[in-house]
């Protein structure tokens, strides 16, 4: 199922949870990243997603302790534009505890892309997860900012240029709410 979001200008987009039939769109998104943008996605150099990496961010997605969406702009042409994708993984052990990443397409950053993934992620996030705990580059403030947004945040300095950083997230309510302009529709094929 697709659930239909909005950006901050209003445009229509499409999240729905990453499917296998998605490798191949998530590996050609990659290769279109800024070099800047792939670095802040892994914190090291990683200049192309190999077979076992993309096992992991797609065939390992079991919308259990591994959730993970993908946000397609609908354009002028009512075409579906992939512009982002987000997942939170719980930590083995810590049934309460999950990393989150982001990864918003350089022509789509700083429009909301990444807001509306994150916040249908949350709502989606697995079962008894309460916290987020992930390290994220002391200059990636778009990275701060957001997760700021979804809870009471603590930040550590991780050595490297890097930071830790805790998100005590709120409780979701027992039946989850579709925020206002949020539709739920069958999934459309990807078009990248």
């Amino acid at each position: 199922m697709a659930t239909e979001v909005r950006l901050r200008d209003g445009r229509r987009a499409l999240t729905w949870s990453v499917l296998p039939e998605d490798r191949e769109a998530i590996r050609q998104g990659y290769e279109r990243l800024s070099e800047r943008s792939r670095y802040l996605r892994f914190l090291s150099a990683v200049p192309h997603l190999t077979e076992q990496l993309l096992d992991h961010l797609v065939d390992e997605v079991d919308g259990v302790d591994h959730v993970a969406l993908v946000l397609f702009v609908i354009d002028d042409d009512n075409e579906g534009v992939p512009a982002g994708i987000a997942r939170v993984i719980r930590y083995p052990g810590r049934p309460d505890v999950a990393d989150v990443a982001v990864t918003v397409a350089d022509e789509w950053q700083g429009q909301g892309v990444a807001t509306a993934l994150l916040a249908q992620l949350m709502r989606e996030r697995p079962v008894g997860v309460t916290r987020l705990e992930t390290t994220v580059a002391a200059d990636n403030d778009a990275s701060l900012a957001m997760l700021r947004r979804l809870g009471d945040l603590t930040v550590t300095e991780a050595g490297g240029g890097r930071l830790d950083v805790r998100v005590d997230l709120p409780d979701l309510p027992a039946e989850p709410e579709e925020p206002e302009g949020t539709e739920r529709s069958e999934r459309t094929e990807p078009v990248a």
